[in-house]
């Protein structure tokens, strides 16, 4: 019988590990290049780290169990609760702000399907220690570079969840749930029956217009002058500054009971209805783990789901040289490729004791840029034939010279 990997999850071989990695080092150089450092925390974690959060109903959506010590331990399902866990633990004396990124696999048991899986990786972000319009638009300026250095096409909505808050005020927290619910679906027909049962019929048209607004104006004509307005204006204005395209989005609804202000979300163009890649807003959770309360902005971008909207695509890759001998001349092959190793250049050798023709065609196959041919001629002068194997030209060389040949081909 042969064992399947298990539902949900996926083995990746070297074209689609190429593809990632390529990806992924394009993303981990943006977010370097805003002061942002790794973080690496532990792939499972006590459950109450979770559902102190999200409440008891989130274990049915984790791999959840007791270790052997009858502790309840889960996968953790996403990374921003780990992280904020790992500032309480060790970091809260830290000068802030704190400029955190993360790039690592989570775990959720749900329904597998395109772009949804039950293992699957995120890149994300957390900005701890600044309570300010600049540190919100720096983390949805690096939300936003982040993207658009993998290619992908994708909207970035933000908003923030004042105006929607100061609306639903009135509301108690089960009655906010069934709203949020049919605002988060975008079904004004729903809206509007829940308020009218909830007997705030007077309520529709205004959510409705947080929905619809196109600028800042509209948006507080409706609500007022509410104590954040100036916050909010300023914060859109540096992202203005900075010629981030973006659309207005002041009915994001999805964590409202986790964000505290403001909140963003990118969509990719081509992946249909499971088309979110990208989440986040300010928040506050410190204090829930045993730490001192400590404003915090950030965001989780699906990586997988990335890729998938990319479809397929060639990575830029670095030249890789075929090194071609024969058993007799096998030991200056070793020689060569271990200095063109040594110089940063990928070679690989024949294991199989093939012939010339052989080689160069097994390294046509694999996608090799040169051959270095060795015959007995090359190995008594020290020499190799650097074959060019995109446009068939060779030359004889010695090793050292062939090193900057190689490293003046990249393409």
């Amino acid at each position: 019988m042969m064992i399947q990997k298990p539902r949900g999850t996926r083995d990746f071989l070297p074209p689609e590990m190429a593809q990632r990695r390529f990806i992924e080092q394009k993303m981990r150089d943006v977010a370097s290049s805003f002061g942002y450092g790794e973080v690496v925390t532990p792939m499972f974690e006590e459950q109450e780290l979770f559902t102190i959060k999200s409440g008891e109903g989130i274990i049915s959506e984790m791999y959840a169990f007791e270790d052997k010590g009858g502790r309840k331990i889960t996968l953790r399902p996403e990374i921003t609760s780990a992280v904020i866990r790992a500032y309480v633990n060790g970091a809260q004396m830290a000068p802030k702000p704190l400029r955190w990124f993360y790039f690592a696999e989570c775990f959720r048991y749900e329904r597998p399907q395109k772009g949804r899986y039950r293992q699957f990786w995120q890149f994300g972000s957390e900005l701890i220690g600044a309570d300010s319009a600049a540190a919100d638009a720096e983390v949805i300026a690096l939300s936003y570079a982040l993207l658009k250095s993998t290619g992908v096409r994708f909207i970035l909505k933000v908003g923030h969840l004042a105006p929607m808050k100061h609306l639903l005020a009135v509301l108690d927290a089960p009655a906010q749930k069934k709203v949020m619910a049919a605002l988060d679906k975008r079904d004004m027909e729903m809206l509007e029956t829940t308020l009218s049962g909830l007997e705030h019929s007077e309520l529709f048209e205004p959510l409705k217009g947080l929905t619809t607004a196109a600028t800042l104006p509209e948006i507080f004509a409706i609500t007022g002058d509410i104590p954040e307005k100036s916050r909010i204006e300023e914060t859109f204005g540096y992202l203005d500054a900075q010629n981030i395209p973006y659309e207005q989005n002041f009915g994001i609804a999805r964590g409202l009971d986790y964000y505290t202000g403001m909140v963003f979300e990118g969509f990719a163009d081509n992946l249909g209805a499971e088309n979110q890649i990208l989440g986040g807003g300010v928040y506050r959770l410190a204090h829930l783990f045993g730490g001192k309360d400590v404003p915090s902005c950030g965001f989780g971008i699906g990586f997988d789901r990335v890729l998938v909207s990319l479809g397929e695509f060639t990575p830029e890759t670095k030249p890789v040289v075929a090194v071609v001998c024969t058993p007799e001349t096998r030991a200056a092959a070793y020689k060569t490729a271990a200095a063109f190793r040594e110089a940063g250049i990928t070679t690989v050798m024949d294991l199989l004791d093939r012939g010339f023709g052989a080689q160069l065609s097994s390294a046509l196959k694999s996608g090799a840029t040169f051959a270095a041919v060795i015959g007995e001629k090359e190995a008594q002068a020290g020499t190799i034939t650097l074959k060019d194997l995109g446009t068939g030209s060779q030359t004889e060389i010695s090793p050292e010279s062939a090193v900057g040949v190689i490293h003046g081909s990249r393409r």
